[in-house]
């Protein structure tokens, strides 16, 4: 039951940061994922605020929970949604224990503080808020929290959209994860948007050869071949492709740069010059890269069984990332021009994006962002990585990845996700949970 007092239950909304550190102690890492205990427990928050929900599973040990909060009318309804899934912390060196949430030099510390655990809270705080303070919304606010987002979705946002898709009838625009987070070049200070993203394409390589004994070495065969297949995808980039989405980002970035370096991030967008400019910025060249070309990273590998035995037969999996608008033949066709003809591919799986981005709600959250920070600026995000918009975009709904956060300039957000020692700013949960509170107000206006 809730409680009034001032640490109770009642007013947790007004609380993100404990929010978030209840919610990173549920270890939801994905494999397995168990994320049922911390679903219950959102669904004990939002149950004794007095919403309606529903809990939807293909397994009941991974359950998916959805909310509405009614609105005007006036604007279709806004979804808002995020996922309680973790990656792994295995074989990583945590400074503190990943899955206690403990506060140390104004940090929260934990697996799940930036993907998305973070997020979720903040989601959390900004929809118990707008409940208890009677707030007049523009359109429905759909809540929905999911499992396995860290895997391909199959149990969250994918058996969502392919068995229940009327609960999303009517929505246009999405908030998710990733974006608002602070990006610094130089002095200035940048929030990306994510308005678009690369999805996953999981492909198989196969190489054949003689195989036999060890005990009578054979060359050229299958593991050779292995050898020089993995050199030519290390060494050659895959071929320039400027889309849409990469062309509005960094036009938007150098016009908010002095006049050299903003010519010098334009000139990315010469496929002529891309390259070039990519291995003369270092560090950002190296996170520019995937947003202006399609990439394949080998991951996982299977040859023989037995150490004494050669295999005739090795297959290496290879996560392909193809850019918007493009897709596994073109994929294929652009590996192959490095690899040649010879090495089998097929294709395991790949989920779809569109190739056109709907900027209508971009305005509306890049000025909420311009509000909490004057000297900050917002600018659209193609994400090189992929999350459940991708399947939620079969709908027609258009994410935008939306969870803000003030960061330091010490603490580089990508190096952190997923990484040891992944931690948020205590400042930065009210930033981004007041952030998505104006957004709730403010769509469809």
């Amino acid at each position: 039951m809730p409680r009034s007092a001032s640490g109770g239950q009642a007013t947790l909304y007004q609380r993100p940061v404990e929010l978030l550190q209840k919610l990173i102690r549920f270890n939801t890492t994905n494999p397995p994922g168990n994320e049922a205990k911390c679903i219950a427990y959102i669904n004990q928050l939002l149950t004794g605020a007095g919403f309606e929900t529903t809990i939807l599973a293909l397994d009941p040990k991974r359950p998916n929970l959805i909310a509405r909060m009614k609105g005007n009318g006036e604007a279709p309804p806004l979804m808002l949604y995020g996922h309680v899934d973790v990656v792994t912390t295995m074989g990583q060196a945590w400074t503190y224990p990943p899955f206690e949430g403990k506060i140390v030099d104004g940090y929260i510390w934990g697996r799940g503080t930036l993907d998305m655990k973070g997020g979720v809270a903040m989601m959390l705080a900004a929809f118990l808020r707008a409940k208890a303070e009677k707030v007049h919304l523009p359109g429905d606010v759909v809540l929905c929290i999911v499992s396995d987002e860290e895997g391909y979705g199959d149990y969250g946002a994918k058996y969502l959209v392919e068995n229940h898709p009327a609960l999303f009838r009517g929505i246009r625009y999405a908030i998710g994860e990733f974006g608002g987070f602070t990006f610094y070049i130089g002095e200035k200070r940048f929030y990306p948007i994510m308005v678009a993203e690369k999805p996953p394409c999981r492909l198989k390589v196969t190489l054949r050869g003689q195989g036999g004994h060890v005990s009578v070495p054979v060359r050229g065969g299958a593991m050779a071949k292995l050898g020089r297949l993995l050199q030519q995808i290390d060494e050659n980039r895959l071929p320039v492709h400027i889309t849409p989405a990469a062309c509005q980002m960094f036009e938007a970035m150098a016009e908010g740069l002095p006049t050299p370096v903003g010519d010098v991030l334009r000139q990315l967008l010469d496929p002529s010059m891309t390259d070039q400019v990519l291995d003369m910025l270092g560090d950002n060249g190296r996170l520019f890269d995937p947003l202006l070309h399609n990439t394949v990273t080998p991951t996982q590998l299977q040859g023989s069984q037995w150490v004494t035995v050669i295999p005739s037969e090795i297959s290496v999996e290879v996560m392909g990332k193809p850019l918007p608008g493009y897709g596994p033949d073109d994929l294929i066709a652009e590996l192959r021009s490095i690899i040649g003809d010879e090495p089998e591919i097929e294709v395991i799986r790949y989920d779809p994006v569109p190739a056109e981005v709907d900027m209508g709600l971009f305005d509306t959250l890049a000025s909420i962002l311009s509000e909490a920070d004057p000297g900050g600026i917002p600018i659209p995000l193609l994400l090189s990585s992929g999350t459940d918009g991708r399947l939620f975009s079969r709908l027609g709904i258009q994410t935008y990845g939306f969870t803000p956060m003030k960061l330091p300039q010490d603490l580089n957000f990508s190096q952190t996700i997923h990484a040891a020692d992944e931690r948020i700013p205590v400042e930065a949960m009210d930033f981004g949970a007041d952030a998505i509170y104006k957004a709730m107000q403010r769509f469809g206006k």
